[in-house]
């Protein structure tokens, strides 16, 4: 299904509150945030709570396929119900008994336990670089690049970057910090000894190619798939706050660290790779920005499991 360039451009300003509204209506049906609530409030969450978005974001789509003011959010809703459907029929086969007595348990290594993960992690991003794929059919405007690694930054004072500054300065700058940023609360909680860090690093390939692995998922089915859709019609904003508000949830529940300081940190990591995204039009920096504070992430998981 093709749409012409009208409905790829940003709407009229009165329809652009509706398709505003809805866009951050369907970003929170998908996220954590209807989990988050229901833990807070009942202590679990139900199962039917599944159903209920996959419902709500079938129908979503339907209303946007039919409805000619809703036509230009019609590839965000798709891809809304391609992340959450495949996230779900992951879900399902990774707690079942078959995929359990492989890659579960407490007897299974530290490698072959984050492979079962990675797998089926994996099969979400692919289906929705498929999807992209055959609505779009052309791989630069879902930032399957490298993108411009020398692209110009747009100043954000607060920050101190300023006018004439570049991402091939600041890229490395932002990876950098946002390791420490992960470290520091990492060293400061687990307080590994000499034995233990030594211990750890006999995973470090398995450490590598899971961070690599993670940044790569986590850029497509958090960035990718939001960047590529809602852009042109909600405006670079909108879209920027809303993939800082999903990328947070998503680490509310069970990121490293959980919370309210989970969700503040990979909300502001957010921000920052989302932009380096949107002004490199690529996939390198944004990649590389999140590689690095996983490797951090992933040995605190190496260190934990040697400690037991």
């Amino acid at each position: 299904m093709v749409i012409d360039k009208a409905q790829s451009s940003i709407p009229q300003e009165s329809n652009k509150f509706i398709l505003i509204a809805l866009a951050w209506a369907g970003m929170l049906v998908v996220s954590s945030l209807p989990d988050i609530l229901w833990a807070s409030l009942t202590g679990q969450v139900p199962a039917w709570l599944e159903w209920a978005k996959l419902i709500s974001i079938t129908a979503f789509l339907g209303l946007a396929l039919v409805w000619k003011k809703l036509r230009p959010l019609w590839q965000y809703a798709c891809i809304l119900l391609v992340f959450y459907l495949t996230y779900v029929v992951t879900q399902w086969i990774g707690n079942s008994l078959l995929w359990q007595s492989r890659f579960g348990g407490e007897a299974v290594s530290f490698t072959l336990g984050f492979l079962g993960v990675f797998i089926l992690d994996s099969v979400i991003a692919v289906s929705i670089l498929v999807a992209l794929w055959f609505m779009k059919r052309n791989r630069k405007s879902f930032f399957m690049t490298r993108g411009e690694l020398n692209a110009p930054i747009r100043p954000v004072h607060w920050l101190g970057i300023r006018e004439g500054e570049s991402w091939r300065t600041f890229g490395w700058i932002f990876a950098i910090a946002a390791a420490l940023a992960v470290m520091i609360p990492t060293v400061l909680v687990l307080k590994p000894t000499t034995e233990t860090i030594l211990k750890a690093s006999a995973l470090l390939p398995s450490v590598i190619l899971f961070a690599a692995i993670n940044a790569f998922n986590e850029e497509v089915y958090y960035r990718v798939s939001l960047f590529s859709t809602l852009p042109e019609v909600i405006g670079r904003s909108q879209a920027q706050l809303i993939n800082i508000t999903l990328f947070g949830l998503a680490h509310y529940l069970y990121g490293s660290p959980p919370g309210i300081i989970g969700f503040a940190m990979t909300g502001f990591l957010a921000f920052l790779i989302g932009k380096s995204m949107l002004e490199t039009k690529g996939f390198a920096w944004p990649w590389f920005i999140h590689f690095l504070p996983d490797v951090i992430v992933f040995f605190s998981y190496a260190l934990l499991f040697v400690q037991n």
